[in-house]
C-alpha cells in the first residue's frame, strides 16, 4: 500500500508539472482567460486522459480524478496554480454543490446508501437469498434471477449494484459462480437500466443539462437510440441463456465449476468481502417493503412536483416534473 502511495505521488507530482507546463507553451500569450480556439483541439482531451491514465496506472480512482480535474484547470488558467485552484474550488466545487438539482441528486443517493445498509443489516437481503436460493436449482437459474433482479431495481445504477449484490451472493455461491462473473453480471445490468428508466438517478441528471426542450420527454424519445443500453442487456442475457464465457472470465468460471473456487482463475488468489454485522430475524419483507416504498415515493414525487395533484395528467406531470426534488422527496 505503502509504494502504491509513493507511485501515485511522483506521478502525479509529474503530471501536474507537464501540465503547467503544456499551459505555459500552448498559451504562452498569458492572456487570463483561454483562447476561445482551445475547447475545440486536442488540448481538451489531455485532462481526461491523465484521469484515466492515472487510474489505471495507480488503482487510485478519487485521486487519479481530481489530478485530472486540475490538469483542466491549469489549462485553463494558463499554468497559473494560483487561478487554477481557486477556480477549481469556485467555479467547479463550490458552484456545483451550490446548486440545488445536483444537491437534490447527492440527498437521493445519500438516501439510496442508508437503505442498503439499513436492508443488509436487518437481514432481508440474506433471508431473500436463503429464500431464492430453495427456489434456484441450476446456475443459470441463479444467474437468470440475478439478471432479473438487476431489472426490476432501476431507480439507481449504485442502489442496483449494492442491492443486487448483497441479495443474490449467497445463492450465486450455492451454484459455484464465479465473483467476477457475478460482478459482470450486476455491472452489466445497473447502468444499462437504469440509463433506460424514465425514473432514475440517471434520467433526473441527463434531463437537467437539456436546456429548451422538455427534458424528460426528450430522454424517453431517445431510448430507443440507446444502443449500448439496449445491446448490453441482450448481450447479458444471450451469455446467460447460452451459459457462455470466453477470455479471462473462462478461467474463473472454469475454476468455480472445477474446484469450487468462486474467488481465483487458480494463479491469482484474492480475499472474500469484508463481513458485516447483519441480523438473523431477517425476512424477505425487510428487502422487498423498502424496494416498493422506495419506487412508489420515488413516482409519486415526481408526478407531484409536475403538478400531478392540482389537475395535470399523469403523463404530463411527469413529463414536466422537477426530478431532482421528486427523487429526493
Amino acid at each position: 500500500m505503502k509504494v502504491n502511495k509513493k507511485r501515485f505521488l511522483l506521478i502525479a507530482t509529474m503530471v501536474i508539472i507537464m501540465a503547467m507546463v503544456l499551459s505555459a507553451f500552448v498559451f504562452a500569450q498569458g492572456d487570463e482567460e483561454p483562447l476561445p480556439a482551445v475547447y475545440s483541439t486536442m488540448w481538451a482531451l489531455l485532462p481526461p486522459i491523465i484521469a484515466i491514465a492515472l487510474a489505471l496506472i495507480t488503482k487510485e480512482v478519487y485521486s487519479s480524478l481530481f489530478i485530472g480535474i486540475l490538469a483542466g484547470a491549469l489549462l485553463v488558467k494558463n499554468g497559473n496554480p494560483v487561478t487554477a485552484f481557486t477556480t477549481m474550488v469556485n467555479d467547479g466545487f463550490i458552484a456545483s454543490l451550490s446548486d440545488s438539482w445536483n444537491v437534490g441528486i447527492l440527498m437521493f443517493l445519500v438516501i439510496l446508501g442508508i437503505i442498503v445498509v439499513v436492508m443488509n443489516r436487518a437481514g432481508g437481503s440474506k433471508a431473500y437469498g436463503e429464500w431464492a436460493s430453495t427456489k434456484i436449482s441450476t446456475r443459470k437459474g441463479a444467474m437468470g434471477a440475478t439478471f432479473g433482479l438487476g431489472i426490476i431495481i432501476f431507480i439507481d445504477d449504485y442502489f442496483n449494484c449494492l442491492t443486487v449484490g448483497s441479495v443474490m451472493r449467497p445463492v450465486t455461491d450455492n451454484h459455484n459462480i464465479s465473483r467476477a462473473k457475478l460482478a459482470y453480471l450486476i455491472d452489466s445490468t445497473a447502468a444499462p437500466i437504469c440509463m433506460i428508466a424514465p425514473i432514475s438517478s440517471w434520467a433526473a441528471a441527463v434531463t437537467g443539462v437539456v436546456e429548451g426542450y422538455n427534458g424528460l420527454e426528450l430522454f424517453i424519445k431517445a431510448i430507443p437510440y440507446n444502443f449500448y443500453s439496449l445491446l448490453t442487456l441482450v448481450m447479458i442475457a444471450f451469455i446467460i441463456f447460452r451459459d457462455l464465457d470466453y477470455g479471462p472470465m473462462r478461467k474463473y468460471e472454469r475454476n468455480a465449476v472445477l474446484h469450487g473456487d468462486i474467488f481465483t482463475d487458480s494463479k491469482t488468489p484474492f480475499e472474500d468481502e469484508m463481513q458485516d454485522v447483519v441480523s438473523d430475524k431477517g425476512t424477505v419483507i425487510d428487502l422487498v417493503l423498502p424496494i416498493v416504498v422506495l419506487i412508489v415515493s420515488s413516482v409519486v414525487g415526481m408526478i407531484y412536483t409536475g403538478g400531478f395533484f392540482s389537475g395535470e395528467s399523469f403523463i404530463d406531470s411527469f413529463a414536466n416534473s422537477d426530478a431532482s426534488l421528486g427523487l429526493a422527496m
